[in-house]
């Protein structure tokens, strides 16, 4: 995980986790059976356009609601890498990270201005900035600037996202 790149999902402020995988499909037997109604109260069609190594950024209060890690889940199985947002809902971030998804928050809440839908964005030197829990730095390769963000995890959660998520973890981590 040095380097990743991956085109922009924008979405706004107070996106709850019945809103990133609405409650009625949660009786569904696996992850990949919910993953085709991700975010169908905003945008029904967004699940079926985010790829592998896309990146969600949105807006206040992420991952806001009740603590489900199936509000987790779901965007790894999309291919989401990554969500950069102003602020997050603690819980979620937590579940983020247990996940393997790098949760991220911009240093300058402006900068979600600028960013359109559909942008690239390119992260380097990741493994890095995320063992020494500092800036990570991020390049809108489509309008050519860069912006800070923050990765606000514990020693533990940097550990389980560069190992790919807390199931990882625990096996490369087992006394």
């Amino acid at each position: 995980m040095e380097k990743f790149t991956g085109k922009v999902w924008v979405l706004g402020d107070d996106i709850d986790t019945d809103i990133i995988i609405p409650t009625e499909y949660l009786a569904l037997k696996t992850i990949d059976d919910m993953k085709q109604y991700a975010f169908s109260p905003l945008r029904p069609e967004l699940a079926g356009q985010i790829q592998k190594g896309d990146i969600i950024v949105a807006g206040k209060n992420f991952g806001c609601g009740s603590s489900r890690e199936h509000a987790a889940l779901v965007p790894l199985y999309l291919g989401v890498k990554a969500v950069i947002v102003k602020s997050f809902a603690r819980i979620h971030c937590a579940n983020l990270a247990n996940a393997g998804i790098l949760p991220l928050v911009f240093k300058d809440e402006s900068v979600y201005g600028k960013i359109d839908q559909m942008d690239e964005l390119e992260i380097t030197n990741l493994r890095e900035a995320i063992q020494k829990g500092g800036a990570i730095t991020v390049k809108d390769v489509t309008k050519g600037f860069t912006f800070e963000t923050e990765a606000v995890l514990t020693q533990r959660q940097r550990d389980i996202v560069l190992d790919g998520g807390l199931l990882n973890y625990t096996r490369e981590h087992q006394a």
